[in-house]
């Protein structure tokens, strides 16, 4: 860059901070700032800027100097402990015991100690044993009172920035921590011989030019993970439609996640291969005995449902044993048996955990979005134009497909597909209607809809994304670029 380019490229701090240069001495950024005009600051940055186009020249003096710590500052400003220890013993008549020196002094005891200590060794005190240990001023301390103390003196020098005279106040103080030596650079600059030049030209070359369209730096603004949003507005949306929230523990019973949902406890299902297990607490407690006899005689015969029953021997010893929530219809069951209201809606996100092949499509830990709807009017078809406007609100897709399906616990039961732009058509959830063995001996007479959706999957619809493992990305690339959720009106 010639010094043409230099020139025309100058900021106007940059001019300005020229013109206020001395090319035969150094001056202080201060003397600078007061002869340009511009703030301390921007005299700073415009003399580094000129500097590295060489039109400026900058000199470092260092200088060491001394300067009150923080304990000093708080000395001088409350007085030293030595004065308020001497101070209290003057306001007592000039003699008072240990404990009325203490209290009057109002130091705290190691400031006491040290400040007696320090009285003691100048002979401003004397101590006198007895019953009770006296103290005594010795009229040595007069100087001391009217200011005369070399340490109290140096700090107050330090302080105005004035020159300490005698050693003896300067080295206290630095001994004691409440003063310390600090080393100060301070800068200089001046015109270089091409700075000469450049001022010369300043008025015959075109002001440097600033192009308003030009690309500025991106700024990544703080936001909510997409999925994170994306499960806030499906809770949102469920809230207002006037659903509530069930409890979705982690952690739950076998009994919730099989034995009230209809489960035999000898289903292939509930192996090891199937579930988690947990090894610490081994088991949990089981809701009202009433409950657990009649979801027994559910399996064992039937009950009163009009059904046969599994006719095995159930044991409650199994339905004890607790397990990670393998899915969401067990958040159901526990809701029944606590009670709920009819007509009434209900649902949760929930967390399950499951042993799985991890792919683009499974997780072993994932999302499940459950619900159910009570009422004597609902029916199958109801339940199937539900699912679809969960796919095609949530999902923001168009494409749903219903297949037949077989759960233990709902009767009919269906399973919800839905055409992923990138992946085609993906198994998004099951539905149906609970069985009467699950919902007569948790004490509901009325029908019961029932869904549990993969709400990753719905997700990955809204997102248009086709990696299941994306949803739980730190890639920070891809969070950047991910629009907000936006739901469609």
């Amino acid at each position: 860059m010639d010094l043409k380019q230099k020139v025309e490229s100058l900021s106007e701090i940059e001019a300005t901070a020229l013109k206020a240069l001395d090319q035969e001495k150094f001056a202080k950024f201060e003397e600078i700032s007061e002869k340009s005009g511009l703030p301390i600051d921007s005299v700073r940055r415009a003399i580094a800027w000129l500097a590295e186009k060489e039109l400026a020249k900058i000199s470092e003096e260092r200088e060491e100097v001394i300067l009150l710590s923080a304990i000093g500052k708080s000395s001088l400003r409350k007085a030293l402990p030595e004065r308020l220890f001497v101070e209290a013993v003057q306001n007592l008549g000039g003699k008072g015991s240990l404990d009325e020196v203490y209290k009057k002094s109002q130091l705290n005891r190691p400031e006491f100690n040290v400040a007696m200590g320090l009285a003691k060794r100048n002979a401003w005190i004397s101590i006198v044993p007895g019953k009770e240990t006296m103290i005594e001023l010795t009229g040595l301390e007069k100087e001391f009172l009217e200011g005369k103390y070399p340490l109290e003196i140096a700090l107050k020098k330090i302080r105005d920035k004035e020159k300490v005279e005698g050693e003896e106040g300067l080295a206290k103080a630095l001994k004691r921590g409440l003063a310390e030596k600090e080393t100060v650079v301070e800068k200089k600059a001046r015109l270089s011989e091409t700075g000469k030049l450049a001022i010369e030209m300043l008025g015959n070359v075109k002001k440097r030019a600033y192009n308003i369209q030009g690309a500025v730096p991106k700024i990544f603004i703080g936001k909510k993970h997409a999925y994170v949003q994306f499960l806030d507005h499906a809770r949102a949306k469920l809230l207002e439609q006037g659903f509530k929230e069930m409890e979705s523990p982690l952690i739950t019973q076998e009994f919730y996640n099989f034995d009230a949902l209809f489960q035999p406890q000898g289903h292939p299902a509930r192996q090891w291969t199937d579930t988690y297990q947990l090894k610490q607490p081994k088991t949990g407690r089981l809701p009202d005995k009433k409950i657990v006899e009649r979801v027994k005689a559910a399996h064992e015969t039937g009950w009163t449902t009009g059904s046969k029953g599994w006719g095995y021997k159930w044991k409650e010893e199994i339905a004890r044993k607790v397990m990670p929530t393998a899915h969401g219809t067990a958040h159901s069951a526990r809701q029944l048996a606590k009670g709920i209201e009819s007509p009434g809606k209900y649902f949760s996100i929930a967390r399950c955990y499951r042993p799985d092949v991890v792919d683009s499509s499974h997780l072993i830990e994932f999302n499940q979005m459950e619900g159910i709807i009570i009422g004597k009017d609902f029916s199958f078809r109801h339940l199937l134009g539900m699912l679809k406007d969960f796919a095609t609100e949530f999902g923001q897709t168009k494409e749903v497909k219903f297949l037949p399906d077989y759960y233990p616990f709902t009767e009919p039961s269906v399973q919800l597909s839905v055409k992923h732009p990138k992946l085609g058509w993906i198994e998004l959830g099951g539905a149906g209607i609970f069985r009467p063995e699950l919902t007569e001996p948790l004490g509901v007479k009325e029908p019961v809809l029932a869904w549990g959706i993969g709400i990753d999957r719905l997700a990955m619809c809204a997102l248009n994304i086709k990696d299941i493992r994306q949803l739980f990305s730190t890639d920070l690339a891809w969070l950047r670029k991910t629009k907000q959720v936006i739901w469609n009106a």
